[in-house]
């Protein structure tokens, strides 16, 4: 089915009113039963992921109520709901706070993420920075843009490749695989620099805006990387997985990589993140 512009407009005035209702007035005023651990301390969930993700899946069922709704809440309450999205013919795909670890720790570095996913393919892609009250957007085939809250936009691009000791970039390490984390962190070193955010929402926003010159991620859970591969595809970015593959939505391992055009991919790949 066609995704109109109405309807990620609408989806995108969903995801702000979440925020607004839900999130911020939470930030940095939480309580301490307000914030639990799922799998580890450093893996959180609070009152206000849950609330948005209420939020925004009421929502859904009204712009798109034939749609699949796949929230990472919802997930960690019901796993199952997971394998459902490589068979539907129409999904949405959110993450309500994509950085809750920066949200409960009282650190502004975090966005709501939504992604339509069409018969298997990431159609469009929304990041929504809170604390800015702008968004990212990508519809396939329609470039990247930055929307903000006066209704201005630009559209964005990745930067210009550079020499590989010139690169910038951010690197997810606490998936690394264990038995490799020591050499690829070495080889970090190549590099001009690497960081990690500990939020996908604002290292895509890097990349996409030509601020950062490559990420990468070994987890793939489809609500932190779904919106934002597209909208850096769309940005210019060559982007696939440490195979070479595409990456689709039902991926869940493999490894991402992304960079401005394919040589420096495969620069990266071959020098830097070596597995």
């Amino acid at each position: 089915m066609p995704i109109t512009s109405e309807t990620l407009d609408a989806i995108a005035g969903l995801m702000r009113r979440a925020a607004k209702q839900e999130i911020l007035p939470r930030f940095r005023a939480l309580g301490e039963s307000d914030v639990a651990e799922k799998t580890e301390a450093s893996d959180l969930v609070t009152i206000a992921d849950t609330g948005a993700e209420r939020v925004i899946k009421a929502g859904i069922a009204e712009i798109l109520p034939e749609a699949l709704f796949i929230g990472e809440e919802g997930v960690a309450a019901d796993p199952d709901l997971l394998s459902k999205l490589k068979d539907a013919d129409v999904a949405v795909v959110v993450d309500p706070i994509d950085g809750t670890f920066n949200f409960a720790h009282g650190i502004s570095a975090f966005g709501v993420m939504a992604a339509v996913v069409v018969n298997g393919e990431t159609v469009a892609g929304l990041i929504y920075d809170p604390m800015g009250d702008d968004f990212m957007i990508a519809e396939k085939g329609g470039g990247a843009w930055l929307k903000r809250a006066d209704g201005s936009s630009s559209r964005m691009s990745v930067a210009a490749p550079v020499p590989l000791e010139e690169m910038l970039g951010t690197a997810s390490v606490a998936f690394m695989p264990q038995q490799n984390r020591a050499v690829l962190l070495g080889n970090m070193a190549k590099v001009r620099y690497a960081a990690s955010y500990r939020a996908a929402a604002v290292e895509y926003r890097a990349f996409a805006s030509g601020g950062s010159h490559f990420f990468t991620y070994f987890k793939l859970m489809p609500w932190d990387h779904l919106p934002g591969v597209l909208i850096g595809q769309e940005a210019g970015g060559y982007i696939a997985r440490y195979d070479g593959s595409r990456y689709l939505p039902s991926h869940l391992d493999g490894g991402l990589l992304g960079a401005p055009d394919k040589d420096s991919w495969e620069e990266l790949r071959a020098k830097v993140f070596t597995l």
